[in-house]
C-alpha cells in the first residue's frame, strides 16, 4: 500500500464547546481554548463533533465554529467539521456549508439510530463524501451509533478518493491491522486511552477528548512514535493515565473534560446542555480521585485545581433548539 499525504494532522483535539451558565455557546471562550490547544501541541481540531456535543448544537452554531476555527488557527492547524447527520440530506448539506465557512475535512459519523444496513452506511458515506471536495475521515464507533463498519463496507468505501481515514472507536486492533494491509486508509485512534496502541501498528495520529486539557504529552507521543522512540512514548502513555481515566470513565468525555477545564481556570463554566448533565457528588468525586495521581504531567498543574460541583450540576436549555433530527 503507498501512503497517501495526510491532510488532517497527526494531534487532532475532539474540541469542547464552551458554554455560559445558560447554556449559550461562549464565544470568548471557545477562541481562547483553541488558541490554548494549538499553542500546545495540537495541529488540527475536530469541531462540532461528539465531545463538541453536535447533537443539541444548531446548524448556524456548527458552521461558525469552522469559522471562528478557521480564524484562531490562522493556519497554524486544521479545522475538521464532525457530527453530520442521520439524515444523508441533512448532513450533505452541512458538511457543503461547512466546506464553504472553509473547513479543511470532514469527519462522517455512521448513521445513528437508523441502524441501516451496510449497503445504507455504505450510500450514505459515498453521497456524502461525493458532495464534497474535502478529505474525509470516517467515525467508526458502534457503541452509539448502533451499527459498525464492517470489513467489507470499509474495503469498498476506502475506493472512494476522498475518503482517506478512518477514527476508531471500536477497539478491534487485529481489524485495524487488516485494514492497514489492505488499503490506503489511514487511521485515528478514537479511545484516549489506546493512542500509544494504535500508533505502534501503524495508526496516523489521534482525536482525543483528553487533549483539551493537555495536547501536549500526546504531541509527545507521536512524535516519538514517528521517531522510533518507543521509552518515550511509553513514558509519556504512562504519565496520562490517570487523566485519561478521569475525562473517560465515570461521565461522558464532554461531561468530564468541561468539570476538569473548569476547575482549572480555563473556561468560565463547565455547563452542558440538557440531555447531558454535569457530574453528580459521587462521580465528581471518583473524577477528582483519579486527578490526585496525576504526577508531573507536562502541561497542566493540578496543585491549582479548583473543582465547583454546584457550578457543573444539571444541565442547561438554550434559547434555541438544536436541528439535528
Amino acid at each position: 500500500m503507498t501512503s497517501p499525504e495526510n491532510p488532517f494532522g497527526q494531534v487532532l483535539v475532539a474540541l469542547v464547546t464552551p458554554m455560559t451558565a445558560d447554556g449559550e455557546v461562549d464565544w470568548p471562550a471557545v477562541e481562547r481554548h483553541m488558541d490554548h490547544v494549538i499553542a500546545n501541541g495540537a495541529d488540527g481540531i475536530v469541531v462540532t463533533g461528539t465531545t463538541g456535543e453536535t447533537s443539541t448544537l444548531t446548524d448556524p452554531e456548527k458552521i461558525r465554529l469552522v469559522e471562528v476555527g478557521k480564524d484562531v488557527a490562522a493556519g497554524r492547524a486544521k479545522i475538521i467539521t464532525g457530527g453530520g447527520s442521520n439524515e444523508t440530506a441533512h448532513a450533505i448539506e452541512l458538511y457543503q456549508k461547512s466546506e464553504q465557512a472553509g473547513a479543511d475535512g470532514i469527519m462522517i459519523v455512521t448513521p445513528y439510530y437508523n441502524k441501516p444496513t451496510q449497503a445504507g452506511v455504505l450510500t450514505h458515506f459515498r453521497m456524502v463524501a461525493d458532495a464534497t471536495d474535502l478529505p474525509v475521515i470516517l467515525y467508526d464507533i458502534p457503541g452509539r451509533t448502533g451499527v459498525p463498519i464492517r470489513y467489507e463496507t470499509i474495503l469498498r468505501v476506502a475506493k472512494h478518493p476522498n475518503i482517506l481515514a478512518i477514527k476508531d472507536a471500536k477497539g478491534d486492533f487485529s481489524e485495524v491491522s487488516r485494514v492497514l494491509n489492505q488499503t490506503d486508509l489511514m487511521y485515528f485512534s478514537g479511545d484516549d486511552s489506546n493512542v500509544l496502541p494504535h500508533l505502534s501498528i501503524g495508526a496516523t495520529g489521534l482525536i482525543g477528548v483528553t487533549a483539551n486539557i493537555v495536547p501536549g504529552p500526546y504531541r509527545t507521543i507521536v512524535d516519538a512514535v514517528n521517531a522510533g522512540d518507543l521509552k518515550t512514548a511509553t513514558a509519556a502513555h504512562r504519565q496520562l493515565e490517570p487523566l485519561v481515566r478521569a475525562t473517560m470513565t465515570h461521565v461522558p468525555g464532554t461531561v468530564a473534560a468541561k468539570y476538569i477545564l473548569h476547575g482549572l481556570g480555563r473556561i468560565g463554566s463547565p455547563r452542558v446542555r440538557l440531555p447531558l448533565v454535569g457530574p453528580e457528588e459521587w462521580e465528581a468525586a471518583l473524577i477528582e480521585d483519579e486527578i490526585d495521581l496525576v504526577r508531573d504531567l507536562p502541561g497542566v498543574d493540578f496543585r491549582h485545581f479548583r473543582p465547583d460541583r454546584n457550578a457543573a450540576a444539571g444541565g442547561a436549555l438554550p434559547k434555541i433548539a438544536g436541528t439535528t433530527r
